[in-house]
């Protein structure tokens, strides 16, 4: 799946940036899926006394709300983005706010000093208040959302690309650099998408109840040795072919 991200301060237009490419990437006929950072301390997911309240409040550590025509999974804390990626079925993912991720960015903003603050290397386009009243800003071009859909539809599809695992640097860093700034390195050119390390060339695959699990290099290390140790004094086992696991508790 790939993504982008829109982000920028309150009322520069990132909704309705978002709202834009929505339309666009489904008029192209890609399953388009959204995720909304709210900062707001008054914004909750769900509503105190209501009866999916009264199971966390219990205890319930994740609890589904299906109604007629709707259905919400709630969780009683903030999830990362990586807790929500294995959630989401759709082509192409648009995420609007989350400025510390690993993908590449449509900055909306009112003025060139939200810019100067908020556009560095991950950055494709910028949008926003700011697009009426200039064109260009330190090489990127500035795209109004309703006027330029089409353009800024057709350079999110040529920007974008499979999002990274977002491993912490202390955990895998075997392509010499954290998975932001590798995200970076993509959108300028400086590497392709195929050399992270993590999922390029695993040697391990893991799923967990039908979801794919990343592992980092260090861990995939310590479990094939570990597996290939126990086979190797199993007798006439051939280790040198594909093995799979399979654990049922």
């Amino acid at each position: 799946m790939k993504a982008i991200a829109v982000i920028g301060y309150h009322h520069t237009g990132k909704t309705s940036m978002v709202v834009a490419l929505v339309k666009a990437l489904s008029a192209r006929g890609l399953r388009v899926a959204t995720i909304k950072d709210i900062h707001s301390e008054k914004y909750r997911a769900d509503t105190e006394g209501k009866n999916t309240a009264l199971h966390i409040a219990a205890g319930s550590v994740q609890t589904f709300a299906r109604g007629l025509y709707d259905s919400a999974m709630i969780y009683p804390r903030p999830l990362s983005l990586q807790e929500i990626l294995p959630h989401i079925e759709a082509d192409f993912l648009i995420v609007e706010g989350m400025k510390d991720s690993a993908l590449p960015k449509i900055v909306c903003a009112a003025n060139t000093a939200e810019l100067d603050e908020l556009v560095d290397d991950s950055t494709i386009a910028i949008g926003g208040l700011i697009s009426e009243d200039l064109k260009h800003y330190d090489g990127l071009d500035i795209f109004n959302a309703q006027r330029n859909a089409e353009r800024i539809c057709q350079l999110v599809l040529d920007k974008s690309f499979r999002i990274l695992p977002m491993a912490l640097p202390e955990c895998c860093s075997r392509c010499g650099s954290s998975c932001y700034q590798m995200a970076q390195d993509i959108v300028q050119g400086r590497r392709s998408r195929d050399e992270c390390v993590m999922d390029a060339s695993q040697s391990i695959t893991l799923e967990v109840a039908g979801q794919q699990v990343s592992i980092v290099p260090f861990v995939q290390d310590i479990l094939q040795d570990t597996i290939m140790a126990v086979l190797g004094n199993l007798k006439d086992t051939d280790i040198s072919k594909e093995i799979k696991i399979h654990i049922r508790p």
